[in-house]
């Protein structure tokens, strides 16, 4: 799914353990090709469940069976799930600062893997959120990232997902069209770049989905795809099954 290889340094895992380990002195940075810079604050990586927007826990909610926390971070809904849900968790992220962080939360069942090259097991619910689907990197690649996720479900499964469609972020023309650039093969296609401290990233991209291309895709690779519900700013939670 990469279409090259990116230089990005544990970033976020070197801020995450920063954090935890009592180092916190500076937020993360983002930027992305379609907006200005705009700062990550490190405590909201590691918000407990009631400082959650509603979106996240919709998903804790829905969640159940054992269940597979891909791109977990700071592991925060990873320790929901195991301390008040009681469910059993493997969490999973490419960041071996940020699974160390998790460690030292209390984690146990947590590992530097992607979620592309994770097999083995099947859960009854995959949870892809903070635009999870982003990990998907580019709109080429959906149908390969919802078919190994497919795999990865046991029957009755369930993946909950959350994204953003990002046509507000364009202007407006008089007719109510939006002024989309033409090189970008859609407009959910973004590239991020983050900066912690004296580290910087390449631009790697990132990718947002509206609901209803959601859908189509969605359908296109034997999966139902039902809207739970949309929050405030052009986001929503989608939960996804197998026909």
């Amino acid at each position: 799914m990469k279409e090259k290889e990116h230089s990005v340094p544990d970033i976020i895992g070197k801020a995450l353990l920063d954090y935890q380990q009592g180092n916190y002195t500076e937020d993360i940075i983002t930027e992305t090709s379609i907006s200005e810079e705009d700062v990550l604050p490190l405590p909201y990586l590691f918000r407990d469940y009631m400082e959650m927007p509603g979106i996240e826990q919709k998903a804790l909610q829905l969640a159940h069976g054992k269940v597979l926390d891909a791109g977990c971070g700071a592991g925060s809904h990873s320790l929901y799930l195991r301390e008040e849900r009681k469910l059993d968790v493997t969490a999973i992220d490419i960041s071996p600062g940020a699974v160390e962080a998790c460690r030292l939360r209390g984690l146990k069942d947590v590992f530097v893997q992607d979620v592309m090259q994770y097999q083995g097991e099947k859960f009854d619910t995959i949870l892809l959120l903070m635009n999870g689907l982003g990990l998907c990197g580019r709109l080429r690649y959906i149908d390969s990232f919802l078919t190994h996720l497919k795999s990865l479900l046991n029957k009755n499964g369930q993946i909950l997902l959350d994204s953003s469609d990002l046509l507000y972020m364009f202007d407006e023309d008089e007719d109510g069209g939006r002024w989309i650039p033409s090189h970008a093969e859609y407009y959910g296609e973004i590239e991020f770049r983050i900066r912690y401290k004296d580290l910087q990233s390449d631009p790697f991209p990132w990718l947002y989905i509206d609901y209803n291309t959601l859908q189509n895709a969605a359908a296109a690779n034997g999966l139902n795809c039902e809207l739970i519900m949309e929050g405030e700013h052009y986001d929503y939670l989608a939960k996804l099954t197998a026909f």
